[in-house]
């Protein structure tokens, strides 16, 4: 079977992610078929940059998103529109509709969450 899931990209502690189609018995950060978008859960609000026209083609041929990806096309609007394509409409206006919102986003480059400082020793007593 064929999933929309979660890749993780990033060093320790600074998660990132990309959207990638992939095969469900393949391990979470190895091979896919397609990377169709990217995941930041650091930034406020939180950055989901979607290629629509591929996101759409993986549902149709019917790719089933994971729990977490299918909570992120939802918030995206992406699953509405799929369910829109069903009905007959076509592909490029649900397309231009997506750009158009995604342009009338806000992302702010800041982080979330500020990096924890750096543990300082305490100085050592000279024993006498």
């Amino acid at each position: 079977m064929v999933r929309i899931r979660l890749r993780r990209v990033g060093s320790k502690r600074q998660p990132a992610y990309r959207i990638v189609v992939a095969d469900s018995r393949s391990p979470r950060d190895g091979g896919f078929l397609e990377a169709v978008g990217f995941y930041n859960p650091r930034t406020e609000p939180a950055t989901i940059e979607l290629e629509e026209a591929r996101v759409l083609y993986w549902l149709g041929v019917g790719a089933q998103p994971s729990e977490t990806v299918n909570y992120l096309l939802t918030q995206s609007g992406t699953l509405d529109r799929f369910g829109r394509l069903r009905q007959g409409e076509s592909v490029e206006t649900l397309v231009a509709e997506a750009e158009a919102a995604a342009s009338a986003r806000q992302i702010s480059p800041k982080t979330r969450y500020a990096p924890k400082p750096k543990k300082a020793q305490a100085p050592v007593a000279d024993a006498e």
